[in-house]
């Protein structure tokens, strides 16, 4: 027994030496300051409501996507919908995570945790969402795991040949969804083949201002969409991390393709004139 126990704790200092070895072989300095909280840097025009996939343009129409003739129909639908008080092409707005490119547009702070083989972004937005940007030189796996958020590949690059990264370029793949570009309902392609393409860094004259050069391509679009987004750092010296659980008081509920709202006094209410109640055919009639 002793000699297993031995044995045990041997090992467990060895493991503790890598690890700590390995926290020592990461020199930060080398990397960009990305920590703090970083917010939607807004364009100077009026964006009512939730964020746009284009910040320097408004959403819904004036987006001006490069829509297929169906997707074009699609998001015309959407907006229709909307308009009638439902959801659209928007799933966030019964739960489903936005996911990317989407949830770049930052509807929540975000924060950015760099370290040597992975980048870590994390923005609670309907649930608690840890992307993953691995880059430890891997290739893509021959059987990827599909998600909201995709599988994402990134590389540090030194620019300016001073030793110290300055930019992160991302591609990422293998999706599912539905997903779509913003809440308008602007729809990705149903196939989920998209590809986003990044190139993440931080403002030379500002290092409170941090830009992502992103460029989507779609099956639903007829070209790449090219956007540039911009976040601001919070400087308050402990900004506040909210929490967000989306089926926690929301008032929306989706039964079957239908979205209704539950009133405060717990009835369910329709979302536009002329819905029909859900199918009750598994419950009773009410007694008179």
């Amino acid at each position: 027994m002793r000699t297993r126990s031995s044995i045990a704790a041997i090992a467990l200092m060895a493991a503790l030496s890598m690890t700590i070895g390995a926290a020592v072989a990461f020199d930060d300095a080398k990397y960009p300051d990305l920590r703090g909280q970083w917010l939607r840097a807004r364009a100077p025009l009026p964006n009512p409501g939730q964020g746009p996939f284009d910040p320097t343009k408004r959403g819904g129409r004036a987006q001006e996507a490069p829509l297929t003739p169906e997707y074009q129909k699609l998001f015309e639908a959407s907006l229709a919908d909307q308009a009638a008080g439902g959801q659209g092409g928007w799933q966030g707005g019964y739960c489903l995570p936005v996911g990317m490119p989407g949830m770049m547009t930052i509807f929540r702070p975000m924060e950015i945790i760099v370290l040597p083989e992975t980048t870590y972004i994390r923005i609670d937005h309907i649930r608690d969402s840890n992307r993953r940007i691995y880059t430890d030189g891997r290739d893509w796996p021959k059987e990827p795991p599909l998600g909201y958020d995709g599988y994402s590949i990134g590389k540090w690059i030194d620019t300016d040949g001073d030793g110290k990264f300055d930019v992160l370029e991302v591609e990422t793949r293998h999706f599912k969804g539905p997903r779509a570009f913003e809440p308008s309902g602007i729809s990705l392609h149903e196939d989920n083949e998209t590809v986003v393409k990044e190139r993440i860094y931080l403002d030379k004259a500002d290092r409170n201002l941090l830009h992502n050069e992103m460029t989507v391509i779609d099956n639903a679009l007829t070209r790449p969409w090219t956007v540039h987004k911009k976040y601001s750092r919070d400087k308050a010296e402990f900004p506040v991390w909210p929490e967000d659980i989306c089926p926690e008081g929301n008032g929306i509920v989706r039964i079957g393709v239908e979205n209704y709202f539950l009133s405060g006094e717990g009835h369910l209410m329709p979302t536009r004139k002329g819905q029909e109640p859900p199918d009750l055919r598994y419950f009773k009639p009410a007694q008179k």
